[in-house]
């Protein structure tokens, strides 16, 4: 055995922790001495005083020499191969036996991989990037992979190297991927990235791909394996598959996970091994207080949302996010489901409790913007990676946030994989896309000379739109069946539009233009409202440019905009009464629903994100009638085709009158699509009640009243018509017969049709 031939630059290259390739100089490597093959196996070990190559099969070890530096060891073995050799270290009084990382030289992204990946059309990159626990030439391990194309050299940091970065350097790769197997090391492991730029500065970056991260104020990710769980919503995922969601009932519960109840700090939370969860304390203004965990929000979110008759939970951003304060809107694990309430596997088990008991899960996703926080994407790889370098394009100063920069493929591709990913790990039914006019328009929040036309001169953001047609078509082809929301407040055309027709790809919007009209109405005193029957109406003479959700969202009551049941007029039971009557019409309007939790039950105070909802409001008889009232407006909603079937075709909604403005009332029809069933639905918006109300109908019979927002129950004056009325031959609003109906105050009437008894009578 003699020492092998190696230039000191390259030690020192390796000692400086400057090198791109490691493997070219430690591991093992096949040289040619005395005119014949030897391998020379060489390993840097800083705080190494002594160590040895061994195999332990053969039950024989060499002693390794240092030459060029005092930690950098090396030998040469005369074998016919070298393979599953292990190192020996002696570090002061202690010992240890390990694998040798760069033992493991062949790299595990193939070229097709790096191929689709630089041309952004790598599907499933996270399931090649980030860190994986895997098996190679029969040793466990993990193998790590980031990248980093502008790094000078990028090592790992993590509990297995005491987060010393001189020790597992990893090797960068053509397209700026750099990689690393670390062997006997697996799922729960602490980690991070070191990364250099060519100036020597260095950042530690949590891992853009990492699957799971430690729970604020700690930014460090964590090893975890997304195909332990076993799910059991195969029956749901088939049907979803050949379920069209835009002619299905769709009524949206949003809840923050983190304010809708928290649980008392003193109150452990257990996992399903038994062991006590740790506790993930909420701010100071809730003293004394922990987040609920997953697996407890699945015991109580869900039966309550179930009861309440929701269709779907859209849960604000719960990829990881640092600051509570920022409602989950300030991403940076975009593929890490925040730890705030607990581990990989206990979300799977939420969403798969959804679809246990019938609930679909959207979430919020965030493509828009980044925080700039040291650990996360800003500034990656030292120079300006994943966003714009110069801030006209790459900032929003509003918000303190930076922009991706949609045209460089690699960031495209990790943001539209991102989406596939939560359908593809989480088996969510959505995604709302957070913040859209934000992303199409380089104008948007910024002042004259603060932004930069796109190539043809305009204020359109043209690689943001090309990469949302991406991401829906992606999405779509993948898991039909799933929505893709959009908030947009813009005019820009065709946003749920197929992206073959030169849409956006969404299959649904915000109608934000609906939601500032009613609440704009609704605020006023009643009185006023003759002048502004537009505000009702108006809303249909675009609702089919567009596939629309209704959506009344945490933003409509925060920053001083008062809680729903705040901005009516009149004293409290008028307030209730407007309520009442603004998400009946709301359910009755073409349209999937969308409301913010704590409206169900009126809470009077805004939102706040670190207090509970104000739940001791359901003592008192006024809130727990108005919960009543949205359980059974969501359960007749459900079992009334004609009131969604339709939403977004023309045949599915008919005015009956609409220009009654001295009465503020409304009338109209919904169709089923399916049958010849419909509802008339007719709208008081005034305290005023009116007897021998009449509107014109196509069909005669018994119309029986299905609801009224006015009944005793849900804490109305109990005005109406006694079940339901006949038609009178007597021709109104160019239809041959009419109903005589008592309109109650503030109320709105949805009747049928009773085939049955009008057939039994006529």
């Amino acid at each position: 055995m003699s020492m092998t031939t190696i230039a000191p630059e390259q030690v020192n290259r390796i000692v400086w922790n400057q090198h791109h390739d490691p493997f070219e100089i430690l591991g093992s490597h096949p040289i040619e001495q005395n005119g014949k093959t030897v391998w020379a196996v060489r390993a840097y070990l800083p705080n190494a005083s002594a160590a040895w190559v061994v195999f332990p099969e053969q039950r024989k070890e060499y002693p390794m020499q240092t030459v060029h530096n005092p930690h950098f060891f090396e030998c040469t073995i005369e074998t016919a191969e070298l393979a599953n050799y292990q190192l020996r270290i002696q570090e002061g009084e202690h010992e240890r036996v390990t694998y040798d990382p760069y033992a493991f030289r062949s790299p595990r992204l193939t070229e097709f991989d790096l191929h689709l990946f630089s041309e952004g059309n790598h599907h499933r990159i996270y399931e090649k990037l980030g860190a994986h626990p895997t098996e190679i030439e029969g040793i466990k391990g993990v193998y790590f992979a980031v990248w980093a194309p502008n790094a000078r050299n990028v090592s790992l940091l993590g509990d297995f190297n005491l987060w010393d970065g001189r020790k597992n350097q990893m090797r960068k790769g053509p397209t700026g991927v750099w990689e690393l197997f670390i062997p006997e090391i697996g799922v729960g492991e602490h980690y991070k990235y070191e990364i250099k730029n060519f100036e020597g500065h260095i950042y530690e970056k949590s891992d853009p791909y990492g699957f799971q991260q430690e729970p604020r104020p700690k930014t460090a990710s964590i090893v975890t394996d997304l195909n332990a769980y076993s799910w059991s919503d195969q029956e749901w995922m088939e049907k979803r598959r050949h379920t069209d969601p835009l002619t299905q009932p769709v009524s949206v519960y949003e809840v923050h996970l983190g304010s809708w109840l928290h649980a008392s700090s003193a109150e452990p939370a257990k996992l399903p091994n038994g062991e006590i969860a740790p506790v993930i304390t909420v701010s100071e203004l809730k003293p004394g207080a922990r987040f609920l965990t997953y697996r407890e929000l699945a015991d109580r979110l869900i039966p309550y949302a179930k009861e309440l008759g929701y269709t779907h939970l859209e849960l604000l951003p719960i990829a990881e996010h640092p600051f509570d304060g920022s409602w989950g809107y300030q991403v940076t694990g975009y593929y890490a489901p925040t730890s705030r309430f607990g581990s990989t596997e206990d979300f799977m088990y939420f969403v798969d409790k959804c679809h246990e008991n019938g609930i679909g899960v959207i979430v919020d996703w965030v493509p828009g913007h980044f925080p700039k926080d040291g650990h996360g994407l800003a500034f990656f790889d030292g120079s300006h990676l994943y966003e714009h370098a110069d801030p006209r394009k790459g900032e929003h100063k509003e918000w303190g946030t930076l922009v991706f920069n949609y045209n460089r493929h690699e960031v495209s591709n990790f943001l539209a994989a991102n989406a596939l990913f939560w359908f593809d790990k989480y088996h969510i039914d959505g995604i709302r896309v957070d913040a859209v006019a934000s992303m199409l328009y380089n104008d948007y929040c910024r002042e004259p000379g603060e932004w930069l036309p796109n190539q043809y001169g305009g204020r359109e953001n043209l690689e943001a739109a090309d990469f949302l047609r991406q991401v829906n078509h992606i999405i779509f082809s993948y898991f039909p069946g799933v929505l893709s929301i959009a908030e947009e407040s813009t005019s820009w055309p065709m946003v749920s539009w197929p992206t073959y027709t030169g849409g956006l790809g969404f299959n649904l919007k915000w109608n934000m233009g609906w939601m500032h009209d009613m609440l704009d109405y609704f605020s006023m005193d009643p009185w006023f409202r003759q002048f502004h029957q537009n505000n009702i109406t108006f809303s249909m003479w675009y609702n089919h440019s567009e596939n629309f959700m209704l959506a009344l969202s945490h933003d409509e009551v925060v920053h001083g905009k008062s809680n729903i049941i705040g901005k009516m007029p009149g004293d409290t039971w008028q307030k209730l009464a407007n309520v009442r009557c603004l998400f009946s019409y709301m359910f009755a309007h073409p349209g999937k629903k969308t409301m913010f939790m704590s409206m169900e039950f009126g809470q009077w105070s805004e939102w706040n994100v670190w207090a509970d909802l104000e739940w001791h409001l359901l003592q008192h008889e006024p809130h727990q009638k108005l919960r009543t009232f949205f359980q059974e407006l969501n359960n007749l909603y459900r079992s009334e085709p004609a009131l969604y079937t339709q939403d977004f075709a023309e045949p599915g909604f008919e005015w009956i009158d609409c220009s009654d403005n001295r009465h503020s009332v409304v009338s109209f029809m919904r169709r089923d699509k399916d049958s010849d069933d419909f509802v008339v639905v007719v709208c008081n918006f005034t305290p005023q009640p009116h007897s021998h109300y009449r509107i014109g109908v196509s069909e005669p019979g018994f119309y029986t009243e299905l609801f009224n927002s006015d009944a005793r129950q849900y804490g109305g004056s109990n005005m109406g018509n006694l079940g339901g009325k006949w038609t009178d031959d007597w021709s109104l609003h160019s239809r041959p017969y009419s109903l005589d109906l008592c309109l109650p105050p503030l109320g709105v009437l949805i009747l049928k049709l009773d085939k049955k008894k009008t057939a039994e009578v006529m």
